[in-house]
């Protein structure tokens, strides 16, 4: 008998703080009623990035909303990078977001933060003075890399690189001051540039304004192409087959 009443005892005790807990939840598991949005925000407004983010919540209560789940949904917004998420008490919620930072044009219609990973500019305008850059899929940072290698050797030069291509079958070709092209192939890169170099500072500065562009896929010299002609002028060698 005394064993009967002990389990009741522990069944009793388990009904209680079953309802208890339950009661305790229904009490802490409110309506959500504000959502915080904050970080060092450039390019994009909190009220788009509420407008991206307020679709997560619906149907959502104050401790139904699994703050992990959030935060991996938060960082395929568009423009943000990083996200933290956390409940505030009795009925809010904060979300702290670290704004992607754009560093290049990106095949058009994407952006290339500083590590090269491509997000889409969506329905923000960019700055309007970055690098653009371009290139096959998985080549943001090779592409941006070498570009910060190029535009640092062209500044010697007075000369700002404002666009950079990677073709598929490996040829790089660029643009100087948003006006010349420059042919830059695959192979012996270093020798070519330092060949630019050496016939920019002799003649090709002075021309510039009338170059269409400059072919330097050639063993020896480069091959200049003017503004209405047709055909290059080769200059000392042959092209790469």
């Amino acid at each position: 008998m005394n064993q009967r009443g002990g389990w009741l005892g522990v069944m009793l005790l388990v009904v209680l703080f079953g309802a208890g807990g339950r009661a305790l939840w229904l009490w802490l598991d409110r309506p959500l009623e504000r959502v915080s949005i904050g970080g060092d925000l450039e390019h994009v407004s909190a009220d788009y990035l509420r407008s991206e983010l307020t679709p997560l919540l619906r149907g959502h209560t104050w401790l139904s909303v699994d703050v992990a789940e959030l935060r991996e949904q938060a960082l395929e917004v568009e423009w943000i990078a990083e996200a933290r998420v956390s409940r505030e008490w009795p009925n809010a919620l904060t979300l702290e977001l670290v704004e992607q930072v754009p560093v290049a044009r990106w095949n058009d219609d994407y952006l290339l933060n500083p590590e090269g990973e491509p997000f889409a500019t969506g329905p923000v305008s960019p700055p309007g003075d970055l690098p653009d850059l371009a290139g096959p899929r998985g080549s943001g940072a090779e592409v941006l890399a070498y570009h910060e290698r190029l535009a640092t050797r062209f500044a010697e030069l007075g000369l700002e690189l404002t666009q950079l291509r990677l073709e598929p079958r490996g040829a790089w070709r660029f643009q100087l001051d948003d006006g010349v092209w420059v042919m830059l192939g695959r192979s012996d890169r270093e020798g070519r540039l330092a060949r630019l170099t050496a016939a920019w500072r002799r003649q090709l500065e002075e021309q510039a304004s009338h170059i269409r562009y400059i072919d330097l896929r050639y063993p020896n010299g480069v091959a200049v192409a003017w503004h209405g002609e047709s055909d290059p002028l080769e200059q000392d060698g042959e092209e790469e087959g």
